[in-house]
């Protein structure tokens, strides 16, 4: 799968729908939604959690495409940057010591 371009077929399905793609807050709202249902199917066993979990993608790239960040890029950007982290455990509990 192309990430980028899953991200603007993403976009033009909400273009095409009449879905929201001026209202940042909204999308941010609806985000947590779906990630609020995501947990739900999760904690009560229900067979549509991969659903729900495909559901909070598609908004996050439909915000990130709203908001203008190549998420794909993002993604690569965060998991180089993650990669050189350094932690300790401190009490059972993962303490980042440096970048």
């Amino acid at each position: 799968m192309d990430l980028k371009e899953k991200q603007k077929e993403i976009w033009q399905n909400k273009i095409n729908k009449g879905f929201n793609t001026t209202n940042v807050e909204k999308e941010f709202c609806l985000l947590y939604g779906e990630v609020g249902e995501a947990y739900e199917a999760y904690r009560k066993k229900k067979d549509d959690l991969g659903e729900e979990l495909a559901d909070i993608a598609i908004y996050l790239m439909g915000l990130s495409e709203m908001l203008g960040f190549d998420l794909n890029d993002e993604i690569e950007n965060k998991m180089n940057k993650n990669v050189k982290r350094v932690y300790k455990k401190v009490d059972g509990v993962n303490i980042r010591i440096s970048d």
